[in-house]
């Protein structure tokens, strides 16, 4: 791996371990922030640890991160920061959230990193070199192999998942909700970073979150690309500044995409 992509991992994993510790707390603390998404001291906590991680090894790289804003970059890199994606998942001890890292390079997002940390699983990729996906991670039974997304021609043949039905309600089209639902052979609602995840290792073919943040879709588009899929905001651009992602394999991205 590169020096980026190695330590990209090597942060997100530390994160990971990080957020663990609250993890399934009963005296787990929820506020919510301004924007109305909830936030506990994990998030903070993870992301303290990723920007001083980040600060040490690169101090003139930028930064930014959910809950602590902007760093201005000297240099034209970036790293792009998640340390819980997927907080309402984590609030009520579920483990599909995850520890998203992302790097940019004058622009272009090079590195991204999805970790799962409560069920040891991970994919990352760098642009040009491909994408890896690990299993087991922290036990004798963990194995890397190459990311890829699945050969399903069809959305009627295929999984597709979505966080929930709010998010097309907040972009005025709660029909799409039903729309995608009834298109594929099924849906699923395992939603935020894991769904990307799971277009990613071939076992969905789509996901589609109509509201996505950038530090939600950076280290997603990499991922994606470099397991030979397709990630697009939902006005097809292949962008992770759309504040929109749709992942999917590729073959039923353009299906999607007539629907929006």
């Amino acid at each position: 791996m590169s020096e980026e992509r190695a330590f990209a991992v090597e942060i997100a994993r530390a994160a990971g371990r990080c957020t663990l510790e609250y993890f399934g707390r009963d005296d787990l603390q929820v506020e919510q922030k301004e924007n109305e998404t909830p936030v506990t001291a994990a998030d903070r906590a993870a992301e303290k640890l990723l920007r001083a991680r980040i600060e040490e090894r690169y101090p003139e790289d930028g930064v930014v991160g959910e809950e602590y804003g902007v760093k201005e970059s000297t240099n034209g890199r970036r790293w792009i920061l998640d340390p819980v994606d997927g907080t309402k998942s984590f609030e009520r001890g579920v483990p599909l959230y995850g520890v998203l890292v992302g790097f940019e390079v004058n622009g272009v997002v090079d590195v991204g990193v999805i970790h799962m940390p409560a069920l040891g699983e991970e994919v990352h990729a760098r642009r040009g070199d491909g994408a890896t996906w690990v299993t087991g991670i922290g036990t004798d039974a963990e194995r890397a192999r190459p990311a890829r997304v699945s050969t399903v021609a069809t959305p009627e043949a295929g999984l597709v998942c979505m966080t929930s039905a709010g998010g097309f309600a907040r972009i005025e089209r709660p029909a799409l909700f039903l729309e995608f639902s009834s298109a594929f052979r099924q849906m699923r609602g395992w939603g935020d970073c894991y769904a990307h995840l799971l277009v990613a290792t071939g076992r969905a073919e789509a996901a589609i979150d109509p509201i996505l943040e950038i530090w939600d879709a950076a280290p997603l588009q990499v991922c994606i690309e470099e397991a030979g899929g397709r990630f697009t905001d939902r006005d097809g651009r292949a962008t992770h500044h759309g504040r929109s992602g749709i992942s999917t394999n590729g073959l039923v991205h353009d299906a999607v995409m007539r629907r929006f």
